[in-house]
């Protein structure tokens, strides 16, 4: 049996995307391809196929060993450009770690990107396109689905949320990118409606604009809550508490997290990013400003029809970026590279 083996660290870093498009993998290879391929993760064995899921440094080191590592997947969750609005660094250290950065996905023999908007951006760091492949991130309905209407009071009683608030939730680290204030703005102008955001400071006070946003996150509008870092297993709960998944980020990669809120039956709005043209066309909700937002969600929260249409098109994109859609493509991803 062909030997495939996972190095990650990705789930040392709570509240991320990589660590759940991370999981996400592991769990359809081991479920659906057990009996295909033997999978390990973190160990250095002998292996046909080693795939790269984190840029840690003893992982560098071991893409030298090239009889051992078989080939070498580097899957990439973000590029350098998309670092600089996350993290405050000091200026040698950034420089030497953005280089790092490509150099680690130079050493590959393949890269997966999960949004096709990398490629052009890979290329341009001078490495060839036909190393590239583009497989989407994906998540299981087995662990995001919707809930039924009497589940969903509970869950809203539970937590003390009244049962017929109009409720916005946004995922994801606070940062700056992430339009967390323009989250805040939002809420202020709409005080009747209710809004979660559901993440904290993953890598704490190097977090980009940290001290705004903490002074935020310690004492935010009547009508935002901050559970912090909530648990992946527990993401489906706050979910289904909620009317709309609104994630107004000015920069992002492919969020894990529009695709739960999609899984879990919830419309999504979205800035007017041209990353979400190519993936998303169709599949949710956009506007470019404070005032954009506040319109679609009044409208949403007033106009029952329009609510009903934006579920229908983010059900659709739940199907498309769904893990029964996906086995295929990992294995004939998988099995492309041991044949060639």
């Amino acid at each position: 049996m062909n030997r495939i083996t996972m190095l990650s660290s990705a789930e040392k870093v709570k509240g991320q995307g990589v660590a759940s498009a991370y999981r996400e993998l592991v769990n359809l290879m081991t479920t659906h391809h057990a009996d295909k391929y033997d999978i390990a993760i973190n160990t250095y064995r002998a292996s046909e196929i080693t795939h790269y899921h984190t840029i840690d440094f003893p992982f560098f080191v071991s893409t030298f060993a090239k009889k051992k590592r078989g080939v070498k997947v580097g899957y990439v969750h973000f590029l350098p450009e998309t670092l600089d609005e996350s993290l405050e660094l000091p200026w040698i250290a950034k420089q030497v770690f953005y280089k790092y950065v490509i150099w680690f996905y130079k050493r590959m023999d393949v890269l997966v990107v999960v949004n096709p908007s990398f490629i052009p951006q890979l290329v341009a760091y001078g490495i060839p396109e036909e190393k590239i492949t583009y497989i989407p991130n994906f998540v299981s309905a087995k662990t995001f689905y919707p809930v039924t209407t009497d589940e969903k009071k509970a869950l809203r009683k539970a937590h003390g949320v009244e049962e017929d608030a109009f409720i916005a939730i946004g995922v994801g680290q606070v940062q700056h990118r992430k339009g967390v204030l323009d989250f805040i703005d939002v809420a202020k102008q709409l005080p009747d409606m209710q809004f979660i955001w559901a993440g904290g400071f993953s890598f704490g006070k190097i977090t980009a604009g940290y001290k705004e946003l903490k002074a935020i996150y310690d004492h935010p509008p009547a009508n935002v809550t901050f559970p912090g870092i909530v648990e992946r297993a527990d993401m489906n709960t706050y979910y289904n508490m909620a009317d709309v998944l609104f994630l107004p980020s000015f920069n992002e990669l492919f969020p894990m997290a529009i695709l739960e809120g999609m899984s879990s039956g919830l419309p999504v709005l979205l800035r007017d990013l041209e990353l979400y043209e190519g993936i998303l066309a169709g599949n949710y909700l956009q506007a470019s400003d404070v005032a954009g937002f506040k319109a679609q969600l009044e409208r949403m929260a007033t106009d029952r029809a329009y609510l009903q249409d934006a579920k229908e098109a983010a059900e659709k994109g739940a199907a498309y970026y769904s893990e029964a859609r996906l086995i295929g493509l990992w294995q004939q991803f998988y099995d492309g590279l041991l044949k060639g």
